[in-house]
């Protein structure tokens, strides 16, 4: 049995998530973490994660960049394991979050379906092939008003995974409305909108002379990502300190 601290546990995604667990036999869901007291669980809901009290293997995390601090924090003096779900981090944290890693075990994700990981793998074949023929690559991503970060983190991971087949070589352009130039050549061009309730949209674009190819992805619902934060959690209890990544999950389940 692994026991789980769900840091944001009010949010959308942290309610979706004990949902998940409360179905799985694996798994258990023994307390968790939101300034927000708008709901009754069958849990204890610490406001404070420095409050917490409770054991546990692994923390699930779909809060807010701001709580990711004293988190790391948490997790290093406690040496639990933690499941990174929140995006829109700053160069300051995303540094902690690696010198967390050396001391305890870090799984971070910009997205945690089977889905997008399965594309990012996709892509680096498809941009090894496609980008010397002199293909342009842009990405357009969807998601509802209240996203608060943009482009969101899996945008940017898509776009890693391209320049990783690039050798870094491609810089990101996020707007151009202030150029009047033609087209660099070793760009990535991403896009952001937001509005509705969409859960999430990606499209990864290919545009040649003549042939346009896309790769696309979309989440009808939020319980792609949770299913994956849940098996993520399964995968890291245990872990010695090191950063892992989605992948490192769909590798061991093969």
């Amino acid at each position: 049995m692994t026991k789980v601290i769900m840091h944001g546990c009010n949010g959308k995604m942290g309610q979706v998530i004990a949902g998940l667990i409360q179905e799985d036999k694996e798994i258990d869901l023994v307390a968790g973490i939101d300034i927000s007291d708008h709901i009754t669980n069958p849990f204890p809901v610490f406001s404070r994660i420095e409050d917490c009290n409770i054991e546990a293997d692994v923390i699930i995390d779909f809060a807010s960049a701001r709580a990711v601090d004293a988190l790391l924090d948490y997790c290093v003096a406690g040496q639990i394991p933690c499941v990174l779900c929140t995006t829109g981090l700053s160069d300051e944290q995303l540094a902690k979050v690696e010198e967390a890693a050396k001391k305890v075990a870090i799984l971070k994700s910009a997205n945690m379906s089977l889905g997008i990981n399965t594309l990012l793998k996709l892509l680096k074949d498809a941009t090894a092939v496609l980008a010397p023929a002199g293909f342009d690559i842009e990405i357009v991503e969807k998601h509802h008003n209240l996203k608060v970060d943009a482009p969101s983190g899996t945008a940017l991971a898509l776009a890693d995974s391209v320049n990783e087949a690039l050798n870094n070589e491609y810089e990101y352009v996020y707007d151009r409305s202030g150029r009047r130039e033609k087209r660099p050549v070793k760009e990535i061009g991403i896009s952001a909108v937001r509005g509705g309730t969409i859960v999430g949209d990606h499209d990864v674009i290919f545009a040649g002379t003549d042939e346009v190819i896309t790769f696309s992805h979309t989440a009808y619902s939020k319980a792609v990502f949770g299913k994956g934060a849940v098996q993520a959690a399964k995968f890291l209890k245990g872990k010695p300190a090191g950063m892992y990544r989605m992948s490192d999950v769909i590798e061991a389940s093969v």
